[in-house]
C-alpha cells in the first residue's frame, strides 16, 4: 500500500458525532431507546463511557428519541 492510499477505517464509539446518533448509535440503543449495557455491546468501560455520553448528548439536543 502506497503512502497517499489510506484504509477507510470506522469510527471508534469515542469518535462518532452526537449529530449522527440516528445511523451509527443503533448498535448501543435498544428499539425503547434504552442504553446497552457493556455485556452486549462488547465495549471496553471508556468506549461505553464515550457512547453513554454521546447518547445522552444528543437526547438533549433532541436529536434521538
Amino acid at each position: 500500500m502506497s503512502t497517499t492510499e489510506q484504509k477507510q477505517q470506522t469510527p471508534t464509539p469515542a469518535e462518532i458525532p452526537f449529530t449522527q446518533v440516528t445511523q451509527a448509535m443503533t448498535r448501543y440503543v435498544t428499539d425503547t431507546g434504552k442504553i446497552l449495557p457493556r455485556k452486549h455491546t462488547h465495549l471496553s468501560a471508556r468506549h461505553q463511557r464515550a457512547v453513554t455520553k454521546t447518547i445522552k448528548h444528543s437526547r438533549n439536543m433532541l436529536l434521538a428519541q
